[in-house]
């Protein structure tokens, strides 16, 4: 499947790749969701009857429309499924979108490769967001008990915009939302 609104449905860095979000990908991506849940906005496990119903009737409607609210894409290496992410919370008359970004839960337990898989991941949303579609911003929401994934998001040059301080409880604890952006200006500028 594509997206209507793509002239490119693949994009490639060094091995790494994303491609429109396939059906068969859906439970990879379930399991993921449910161990990972913490650091999500999900506040629930999804079964296998959420997850079919969520892309039967949310996601395939994405690749026919005009301005999707998102774009969700499989996230590969060397063919390979080992992530998904995409751009969501869309605003078009606003050009700027949400970055969401998760990998195997075997991957995340490794630094250095997290490191690697989201900094390729990066490359090729900024790619995405900025070349393809011509957004002006994006930008992501990272609970502030992720320091490491934080300071993949600044070296890549996202910048701290804002903290929503104590704004969501996990297990049993608050903690703050940080607001990272970086702008398309600032993305051609690393060029």
């Amino acid at each position: 499947m594509k997206y209507k609104v793509l002239k490119t449905n693949r994009f490639v860095n060094f091995g790494y790749s994303i491609i429109p979000i396939r059906e068969r990908d859906m439970e990879s991506i379930r399991r993921w969701r449910n161990a990972q849940m913490d650091i999500l906005r999900q506040k629930s496990k999804l079964t296998n009857a959420d997850q079919k119903k969520y892309f039967n009737k949310i996601v395939k409607t994405l690749f026919q429309e005009e301005n999707p609210k998102q774009l969700l894409f499989s996230f590969l290496k060397n063919s390979k499924l080992i992530g998904y992410g995409g751009l969501v919370n869309i605003s078009w008359p606003d050009k700027r979108a949400e970055m969401s970004f998760l990998v195997d839960n075997k991957r995340v337990i490794d630094n250095n490769q997290y490191k690697k898989d989201m900094n390729n991941f990066i490359k090729l949303i900024k790619q995405v967001c900025f070349k393809e579609l011509k957004l002006n911003r994006l930008f992501t929401e990272t609970y502030a008990f992720r320091e490491f994934h934080i300071s993949i998001l600044q070296d890549a040059g996202f910048k701290e915009e804002g903290r929503m301080r104590q704004h969501i409880l996990v297990n049993g604890r608050f903690y703050d939302s940080i607001l990272h952006s970086i702008l398309k200006s600032e993305y051609y500028e690393e060029y």
